[in-house]
């Protein structure tokens, strides 16, 4: 979805509920819309069929441009409620994100009365929130539904990240000015600069055996999306050229790469936290390494041999590098935003995707073992998609999702939630044939706290 802001809203500017014939809601794709803004200026909007099933979906990004997308008018087609707010304020404050579902929730029922199944649901930073939401307010909110969220949560996931950026720096760009953290000002010149490097890296031996090491290290996949955005086929497990290309392309290629995120997101957690939130003291690359995917362990080993450097060299020159210590204020920032703990109390199901580079699949079973420690796995579904880039999804993959949460909440029993179905249920809702997979997720190498 864009992130353009809606213009034209005053701060203190809360629209009625008005026909989807009247100019103000032209873009409105239901019998009627609402519209404005939350207390601290984040723009809100929801569209409500006239044969309304109960259900409202509020999601971090609709309003910024939730209102033309494809998937709001398959859901509104079949009964639900639809609408959000923008990320535009909130930015990486989580908690204030979290909030603002809920008062935006109260804006909605303001308009058109109660709602009977209020769901969470949202996509990248939008499915953290959505969990977020099922933490904060299971009093409000009936369910959630994150899909290619960071179910590790925001200090889990950026020392991911800050693990592979890491090994990269160490390995391959020592003497080079490239920034693990600390990014400046200008961030679309140093993404250039992280990514022109690893072009040159690519193109010898040595340099993709280290990516592959990198990628293993951060639990990215082995399978990543062209420069141009499109899908590049599935690599055969013992491809370990077309593994190591898919760890590359996760990093480094596609619209979205996951060097260009780690740069500019962290740039605006820093700013906001004023300081650095991750560390890698005490961590052992040597185990973070045989957490990886075997496929990428055996893939990292035949480049190692086929570029004849030494494995071992290479993770004591892990151990011995100097290592990033976080500033503990910043960590209480990302933590005051939301540290998941498993205690579910309203049931969520969760969508992600095998080959996302940004909200990288292992973190799903960090979710998922935190719910099993405090004994309420039940309430908790997930389920995969295989596809690679971050968060695409068909739009009848995600109808598929949100349906069976729909008749979890009308019958109080969990329905069936295998790929078999849920693929019928796409194919059914867009005419396209879904990708949903049986998957288990390696276990997450970060886990926090």
């Amino acid at each position: 979805m864009s992130r353009r802001t809606w213009a034209g809203l005053a701060a203190a500017t809360v629209l009625a509920a008005v026909p989807a014939t009247a100019d103000a809601a032209s873009s409105c794709p239901a019998a009627a819309c609402t519209e404005g803004q939350l207390a601290d200026g984040t723009p809100y909007a929801f569209a409500k069929p006239a044969r309304w099933n109960g259900a409202v979906l509020v999601d971090l990004d609709f309003a910024a441009g939730g209102l033309t997308s494809p998937l709001t008018a398959s859901l509104v087609d079949r009964g639900y409620a639809v609408g959000g707010t923008t990320r535009t304020v909130s930015s990486w404050n989580i908690a204030r994100a979290i909030d603002n579902q809920a008062e935006a929730l109260g804006k909605f029922e303001a308009a058109f009365g109660p709602a009977r199944y209020a769901i969470a649901e949202g996509r990248s930073m939008g499915g953290m929130v959505a969990a977020g939401v099922a933490q904060v307010y299971p009093g409000r909110f009936a369910a959630a539904i994150p899909m290619c969220g960071g179910l590790g949560g925001a200090v889990g996931q950026w020392n991911q990240k800050l693990d592979t950026v890491f090994t990269l720096k160490t390995l391959l760009f020592r003497d080079s000015a490239l920034p693990v953290t600390g990014m400046p000002a200008d961030v679309p010149g140093t993404q250039q600069q992280w990514l022109s490097a690893m072009a040159s890296a690519q193109g010898t031996a040595a340099g993709k055996a280290r990516i592959a090491l990198a990628a293993a290290i951060g639990q990215l996949p082995g399978w990543g999306l062209a420069p141009d955005g499109s899908p590049t086929p599935v690599p055969a497990a013992r491809d370990t050229d077309g593994v190591e290309q898919g760890m590359y392309l996760a990093l480094a290629g596609g619209p979205l790469p996951y060097l260009g995120q780690a740069v500019s997101s962290r740039r605006t957690i820093e700013q906001l936290a004023g300081g650095n939130p991750s560390w890698n003291t005490g961590v052992d690359y040597t185990r973070q390494f045989a957490l990886a995917a075997p496929e990428q362990r055996d893939a990292v080993r035949r480049l190692y041999a086929r570029a004849g450097l030494d494995l071992r060299a290479d993770f004591a020159s892990l151990a011995a590098a100097p290592r990033v210590a976080a500033d503990p204020a910043a960590v209480a920032y990302l933590r005051r935003g939301i540290v998941f703990t498993g205690e579910l109390r309203i049931p969520v199901l969760t969508v992600n995707g095998t080959g996302d580079q940004i909200s990288t699949v292992a973190q799903q079973s960090s979710y998922e073992s935190l719910a099993r420690r405090t004994g309420t796995a039940s309430l908790l579904r997930q389920t995969y998609v295989q596809t690679a880039g971050h968060c695409t999804y068909t739009t009848g993959e995600q109808q598929a999702a949100i349906d069976r949460m729909l008749t979890r909440l009308r019958t109080g029993h969990w329905p069936d939630t295998s790929p078999r179905t849920m693929n019928a249920l796409s194919a059914a809702a867009d005419g396209t044939p879904g990708r949903y997979l049986a998957y288990v997720p390696p276990r997450f190498n970060r886990p926090y706290p």
